[in-house]
C-alpha cells in the first residue's frame, strides 16, 4: 500500500510537471485541445490540460533563409541556363503556417521556381544577365503575395548564379576579351595623341620662349646703344664745353695781362702764320700786320750786322 501510494504521487508529479511549458524568445507554440486548434502560446511560462491539451507545433518568428539549388530555365531567345535562388521569409501568422499548407518550405521552393521561369521566360538571355536586380524585385513581390495565406513574408529574394551554357560562356568570353582588346586600343591611341598634343605645345612654348628671349636681347641691345651714343654725346658735349671754357678763360687772362700794341701786333703775326700754312691760294693782309711785318724784319736785319764774324 505505501509504495501505491508513493507511486500515485510521483505520477501526479510527473503529469503536472508536463503540463507546465516555458515558451522561449522568438517562438511560439501552437496549442490544440483534442485535436483543435485552442490558441497559441507567446514568450513566457504557459500551463496546459493534461492528456487533452497538446502543442501542436512549435513555430520560430526568426528570420529565415531557404537556399534552393539551380533550376533550369529557358530565356526568350531560346537560350537554356540553370539559376539557383536564395529566399529569405518570416513567419508572421504561426496558425496559418500550421494549418496554410502542407511542408511550407517546399511549397516556397515549386513557387520560386515556376515564378522564376515565368519572368526569365519574357526576357532575352543579354537581360537576364544585366536585370538581376528587376528579377529580384518581381519575385519578391510573386511569392509575397502567394505566401501570405501561409502566414510567411518573403522579405528578400537573390538570383545566387546564373549559369548559362558552356557555348554562350565561350562566346561571352571572347566578346569580354574583343572589348578589353578595343578598350585597350582606344586608351593606347588616346595616349599618343596627348603625348603628340603635349610635344607640340613643348615646342609651340619653346619657340614662344625663344622669341621673347630674342627680343628683350633686341630691346636691351637698342638700350645699351642709346646709353652709349648718350654718354658719347655728353662726352663730347663735356670736351666742348671744356675747349670753350679754356678759350674764355685765356682770353680772361689776355685781358687780366693788359699787352701792349707790340705784344698784340706779335700774336696777330702768329695767327696770320697758322693761317698761311700753305693751304690758301689768296691771302688778304691787314695793314696793322703788315706794319708789324716790317718791323721784324728791320729787328732781324739789325740782328744780323751786330753779329760779329768770325
Amino acid at each position: 500500500m505505501p509504495y501505491a501510494i508513493g507511486f500515485l504521487l510521483f505520477l501526479v508529479v510527473v503529469i503536472a510537471l508536463s503540463c507546465i511549458k516555458i515558451v522561449p524568445q522568438s517562438h511560439n507554440y501552437v496549442i490544440e485541445r483534442l485535436g483543435a486548434y485552442i490558441g497559441t502560446w507567446g514568450t513566457g511560462l504557459h500551463f496546459k490540460m493534461p492528456f487533452i491539451d497538446r502543442v501542436a507545433k512549435d513555430v520560430n518568428l526568426k528570420e529565415q533563409v531557404a537556399d534552393f539549388p539551380p533550376q533550369p530555365v529557358i530565356t526568350k531567345d531560346n537560350v537554356t541556363m540553370r539559376i539557383d535562388t536564395v529566399v529569405f521569409y518570416q513567419i508572421t501568422d504561426p496558425r496559418a503556417y500550421t494549418y496554410g499548407v502542407e511542408r511550407p518550405i517546399l511549397a516556397i521552393e515549386n513557387l520560386t521556381t515556376t515564378t522564376l521561369r515565368n519572368i526569365i521566360g519574357d526576357l532575352e538571355l543579354d537581360q537576364t544577365l544585366t536585370s538581376r536586380e528587376t528579377i529580384n524585385t518581381k519575385m519578391r513581390a510573386i511569392l509575397d503575395e502567394a505566401t501570405d495565406p501561409w502566414g510567411i513574408k518573403v522579405t528578400r529574394v537573390e538570383l545566387k548564379n546564373i549559369l548559362p551554357p558552356p557555348s554562350i560562356q565561350e562566346s561571352m568570353e571572347k566578346q569580354l576579351k574583343a572589348d578589353r582588346d578595343r578598350r585597350e586600343s582606344i586608351l593606347r591611341a588616346e595616349g599618343e595623341r596627348e603625348s603628340s598634343i603635349l610635344i607640340a605645345e613643348g615646342h609651340k612654348r619653346a619657340a614662344i620662349l625663344e622669341a621673347e628671349a630674342e627680343k628683350e636681347a633686341a630691346i636691351l641691345r637698342a638700350e645699351a646703344k642709346k646709353e652709349a651714343t648718350i654718354r658719347e654725346a655728353e662726352g663730347n658735349a663735356q670736351a666742348i664745353l671744356a675747349i670753350q671754357q679754356a678759350n674764355a678763360d685765356g682770353l680772361r687772362f689776355l685781358k687780366e695781362a693788359a699787352p701792349d700794341e707790340a705784344v698784340i701786333q706779335l700774336k696777330s703775326l702768329e695767327a696770320f702764320e697758322k693761317a698761311a700754312d700753305g693751304k690758301a691760294t689768296k691771302i688778304i693782309v691787314p695793314s696793322n700786320i703788315q706794319g708789324a711785318a716790317g718791323l721784324v724784319s728791320s729787328l732781324t736785319e739789325l740782328a744780323t750786322t751786330k753779329t760779329p764774324q768770325i
